[in-house]
């Protein structure tokens, strides 16, 4: 097939630094469970029907930075080969591109890999204290709407603490106080020394045998309103009425593309990933700067219906104590390695990012993003599913999908009956 010429066009690079100088000798520690990220990245794209000019979101990108010193720093390994933040504050990388589309034109025909362009990354070079773990992108449409992409690693911040940087900069664009100001104090992960490290999960990651090359990866994206969520959780109340959005959207995927595999739908296994910030007894401040995610391993009959795997995972995502965050917290701390592993995949996995306040992100009050994206780079092998919140103007309840899959399976997601019976809207899909 004859490869489309790319519509993203960049037009010049530069670097943005704090407003406020950060003062000098100033460092930023990783905990284990941000070095145990170093194998991945984010990538976050939002779209505006009408944005503010570029020159004045760089100027409030500057003051938003002020309170994010980690961001403008460089990476460093001490003597023990472990990485930490020199906050040098040598700035962000910024590109500014051009879209030869208008929005609309794009949000209907951009394939995932090509809303990609809409988020810059390099990968780390062999001087990292030259490398910028954060990329930022502005693309212009021909309509004058606007996307802003955000790359950064996910040792940094995991998509959580991404988004809230992103709000963190739309409030200060406003001239408003920051609504969830970032939270630096890596020290809080400290486990109680009741705490027995343990973590079946992550131990068979970390010592399986490397898997052959993966089969390409690539994406497609749903939107359902809220219209479409209340009717499948209608559907879904005649077996189970314990169920969350969440919950029916994470095991519709996992059903569906265990059906599209040909697998048996017997007994399968779904690796879980959950923000723990909030779920704690002292609770963990949303602001919090860093890594805060939980991977766990849900499992459930697929053979006795949707509404009862929904209601499994359900329990399982409940029934997550803090002391299993703590337990898998120390393992990792009491297991450091020089060679990472794969944290998102190779089996299957979802990421709950559907409480993260990412429509709230209004550069111009009251004017929110009309889609937003989120990527993890580095989740090959059978997929990730995402389940993020909808764009407002498809009802409070409207969540959306973003599927990571091998491209042939991908493919049969994206024309899924029993999915698209609910009326998604289908965006950055592979053509058919």
């Amino acid at each position: 097939m004859e490869e489309r010429q790319s519509r993203v066009a960049i037009c010049g690079k530069s670097t943005a630094v704090s407003a406020d100088p950060v003062q000098p000798g100033k460092i930023h520690e990783f905990t284990a469970l941000d070095r145990s990220m170093s194998q991945h990245a984010i990538h976050l794209v939002y779209y505006y029907r009408h944005g503010p000019a570029m020159e004045d979101l760089k100027a409030s990108l500057s003051e938003a930075l002020s309170y994010y010193p980690a961001m403008t720093g460089r990476l460093v390994k001490t003597e023990m080969g472990e990485w930490f933040v020199n906050c040098n504050d040598a700035g962000v990388r910024t590109i500014d591109a051009r879209a030869d589309v208008t929005l609309d034109e794009w949000l209907m025909s951009a394939t995932g890999e090509e809303e990609r362009q809409l988020a810059y990354w390099e990968e780390i070079s062999v001087e990292p204290f030259l490398w910028s773990p954060f990329y930022i992108q502005f693309t212009s449409f021909k309509d004058g709407a606007i996307s802003i992409g955000l790359s950064c690693t996910h040792m940094h911040a995991d998509p959580t603490c991404a988004s809230l940087f992103m709000k963190a900069w739309s409030d200060c664009h406003r001239q408003s106080s920051i609504s969830i100001p970032p939270f630096f104090h890596p020290s809080v992960f400290n486990p109680s020394k009741n705490i027995i490290p343990s973590s079946p999960l992550l131990s068979h990651k970390s010592t399986a045998a490397s898997l052959p090359n993966f089969s390409a990866m690539s994406s497609v994206t749903f939107v359902f309103s809220a219209q479409s969520i209340r009717r499948f959780m209608s559907d879904l109340a005649l077996s189970s009425t314990d169920i969350s959005p969440f919950d029916a959207l994470a095991t519709l995927f996992w059903l569906r593309i265990i059906v599209s595999r040909g697998d048996n739908t017997g007994l399968a296994k779904l690796t879980v990933a959950v923000d723990f910030r909030g779920r704690m007894q002292a609770s963990l401040p949303l602001g919090f700067y860093g890594n805060a995610l939980h991977f766990s391993k849900a499992q459930a009959d697929l053979s006795s219906g949707w509404g009862h795997v929904a209601s499994e995972l359900s329990r399982h995502v409940a029934g997550i104590k803090e002391d299993d965050f703590w337990s898998t917290f120390q393992w990792l701390q009491d297991n450091r390695k020089e060679n990472s592993f794969q944290m998102f995949g190779p089996e299957l996995t979802c990421l709950a990012l559907d409480r993260v306040p990412v429509y709230s992100t209004e550069f111009d009050a009251d004017v929110s993003p009309v889609h937003v994206t989120c990527c993890v780079k580095g989740a090959e092998g059978e997929g990730l599913i995402v389940v993020m919140p909808g764009p407002k103007e498809e009802g409070e309840e409207a969540r959306t999908v973003m599927v990571t899959l091998p491209a042939d399976f991908t493919a049969k997601i994206r024309q899924d009956e029993v999915i698209l019976k609910y009326g998604p809207k289908v965006m950055f899909g592979p053509k058919v």
